[in-house]
């Protein structure tokens, strides 16, 4: 039903724009309608013809796809909000119709624009974003432990292994006590991300390394990707918890949008934060859901990522209806709440407004 959805609202979206396009008279004086709609056709099959060619093993003929399909997703989401946005001030047209027309072409030179802007962002390094957090229960000689956060990394064909490297080692020179990588560092094919263990060992922390599973890795498979997370020295946390060192608690639980996507059942989060040992509890939840049940639970601090806090811009304003905790701070119920927009990016290498994130936390007990 998800998969469905989602190939709907993707159909529909090039459905509109190509309809307002073909209006567009610059447009429909060199491109026939017949020419438009193979043009349409091309670009709506290219990202979901990749992934099955990679799947496949036929990585020549997916990769360039994928990223050609990739980049038209981030122009088509512009594309279609400017255009919506015309249209919803214009009444569809009925308001300056002599007008519209002209506008809907300047409405498509916007999102390019827009679009060429988000492709340079998307491919910057990711910024350092400092946090301090007071966990109350935290014991006074842990005061200052420093943790790193990474989410959303989506390694696969357009972010490989040298992008990974570079990651670690600017992570490695920070060094920090823990790190925490906090779901969908897989994309969609284990296979392809297999080959970067060697690289994924060399992240490494004195407190160690600790990860829970993102959606991406139930779609990858979530008993493959588990193992590779376990092969690179990570602690995995699936619906547990474990003690760091004494007076600090990490609990995990595997992603929550998979398990209502997929029917999986159980309360993860009460599970995680039960019978947990003594001390400062930290949840890792790849979504940001459950937040207030977790500080009722005890948890001091939730660290989640998953939204990538709407990546293109007002995308945003729509992921929110979905996802409250949208990325940032929050206080909830006590606890505070961190969700990291994303280290990485998910489909095209693009960002609008909202870089990609290393997050960095110091840890403060509270205690004078």
């Amino acid at each position: 039903m998800f998969f469905t959805i989602v190939l709907g609202v993707w159909t529909a979206m090039h459905l509109y724009v190509f309809w307002r396009a073909a209006s567009v008279p610059v447009i429909s004086s060199h491109l026939s309608r017949g020419t438009l709609a193979a043009i349409a056709a091309f670009l709506w099959v290219c990202y979901p013809l990749s992934r099955v060619l990679e799947h496949r093993g036929l990585d020549l003929a997916g990769r360039p796809l994928e990223f050609v399909g990739s980049t038209w997703m981030g122009v088509l989401t512009l594309a279609f909000f400017a255009l919506l946005a015309l249209d919803l001030v214009t009444l569809g047209g009925f308001l300056l119709p002599r007008l519209a027309p002209m506008a809907r072409g300047w409405a498509l030179v916007a999102a390019a624009a827009l679009a060429a802007v988000a492709l340079v962002q998307g491919l910057r390094p990711p910024v350092v974003v400092d946090y301090d957090v007071t966990l109350p229960r935290l014991p006074s000689d842990r005061d200052g432990t420093v943790l790193v956060e990474l989410s959303d990394v989506h390694l696969g064909t357009l972010i490989g292994g040298a992008w990974m490297a570079r990651l670690v080692d600017r992570v490695e020179a920070m060094k920090p006590d823990l790190i925490v990588v906090d779901g969908d560092l897989i994309d969609g094919n284990v296979a392809r991300v297999e080959p970067m263990v060697p690289v994924l060992r060399r992240l490494a922390a004195p407190l160690g390394v600790w990860a829970v599973t993102g959606n991406h890795e139930f779609y990858a498979g979530l008993a493959r990707s588990v193992k590779l997370f376990e092969d690179a020295g990570f602690h995995v946390l699936q619906d547990r918890s474990a003690e760091v060192v004494p007076g600090l608690v990490f609990a995990g639980v595997d992603d929550l949008t998979a398990r209502r996507q997929l029917g999986v059942d159980g309360e993860p989060v009460e599970r995680a934060l039960a019978d947990r040992p003594p001390g400062a509890a930290i949840l890792l939840s790849h979504t940001p859901w459950q937040a207030a049940e977790a500080a009722s639970l005890g948890a001091g601090l939730m660290l989640s990522g998953h939204t990538h806090d709407g990546q293109i811009w007002p995308f945003g304003y729509l992921v929110r209806l979905t996802y409250p905790l949208l990325g940032g701070r929050y206080q909830v119920g006590g606890m505070t709440a961190i969700v990291c927009r994303g280290t990485g990016t998910w489909g095209p290498r693009m960002r609008l407004w909202r870089p990609s994130e290393i997050v960095r936390i110091t840890l403060r007990s509270g205690k004078q």
